[in-house]
């Protein structure tokens, strides 16, 4: 069965090009697929966006940070740790105060909202679960798709933080490797605002660290890594700028980054990451786990 991928320039009604947007991900780790979504549903989505702060809390803001600070890190970690099937607000570190008080504009103090908006908030369950993420996810081979996370980023002006090297599976591992990232850019990613970087055919490479459940339950720490970060050459990355609407596919074990955002222009983005759930074991020591009444959404069995 043949499906085209939606809107896509790169692989409108060809298979050919489907076949090369395939090809790219296996020998790069990342491919770009132009006009994923329409200039209406860009605009509807970045509205929404815009007005997610209006919903943030007013008090115990959390600030988005892996660091570890002892009890304020606890709250901070069991905020995230419980926000699989919730919508919930982070800060930017720059953000909030000692005491929790706002130091910046609320429109730009939040650095992402997470982690279920593709099923608490319809603008973005309906993307999520379009026919063309659909015809992506089969195109790519999946067998049984859910979606596990979902995150709006907004990388505001002045404030939008650097997001360090990573990989995906260090914090969404699956046996064997599965995990498929969707970054849609809301608004033109650019060098100045913040676009993503990537080391290409990094993720033929292997996991090279992972964010799991701290097994000391004792601990002040819920989550820590189990090895240390490792060194990436500057030199090895690519900027990806990219259009807004466009989606940038992202392999679970291609390492990519973002610069702050040190212009005057935002750079909004929403992103969430499809695992394979047949023949395929999402690890329980990931940071993220289902609740057991809500289980990640299926986007559909295959025959």
């Amino acid at each position: 069965m043949e499906q085209q991928l939606g809107s896509s320039k790169a692989s409108r009604n060809c298979p050919t090009m489907r076949n090369r947007l395939i090809d790219q991900i296996r020998e790069d780790g990342f491919a770009v697929i132009d006009d994923f979504l329409t200039p209406d549903e860009v605009q509807e989505l970045l509205q929404v966006g815009q007005n997610l702060h209006k919903d943030a809390p007013k008090e115990e803001r959390k600030v988005f940070s892996a660091k570890a600070d002892s009890k304020s890190a606890q709250s901070r970690e069991q905020y995230f740790l419980e926000s699989a099937d919730k919508v919930r607000y982070f800060f930017e570190e720059g953000a909030v105060g000692e005491n929790g008080e706002l130091l910046v504009d609320p429109a730009i103090a939040l650095n992402k909202v997470g982690h279920a908006l593709h099923t608490e908030h319809p603008a973005f369950e309906e993307v999520t679960f379009s026919n063309r993420v659909k015809e992506v996810c089969w195109q790519l081979g999946f067998r049984r798709p859910a979606v596990a996370q979902s995150m709006y980023i907004f990388k505001n002006p002045g404030i939008g933080g650097e997001v360090k090297s990573h990989q995906d599976a260090t914090y969404l591992y699956t046996e064997p490797s599965t995990t498929i990232g969707f970054w849609i850019p809301l608004e033109d990613a650019t060098l100045q605002n913040g676009c993503l970087h990537f080391i290409k055919g990094s993720h033929k490479s292997g996991v090279h660290r992972r964010w799991i459940r701290n097994p000391d339950k004792s601990a002040d720490e819920l989550l820590v890594y189990d090895r240390p970060a490792p060194l990436y050459p500057q030199s090895n990355f690519v900027a990806v700028p990219v259009k807004a609407g466009s989606c940038v596919l992202i392999h679970s074990q291609a390492v990519h980054r973002s610069d702050a955002n040190k212009s005057d222009r935002s750079r909004h983005a929403y992103t969430f990451h499809v695992i394979e759930t047949e023949d395929c074991e999402y690890s329980k020591e990931n940071w993220l786990q289902p609740a057991e009444d809500h289980p990640f959404p299926v986007l559909y069995e295959r025959n």
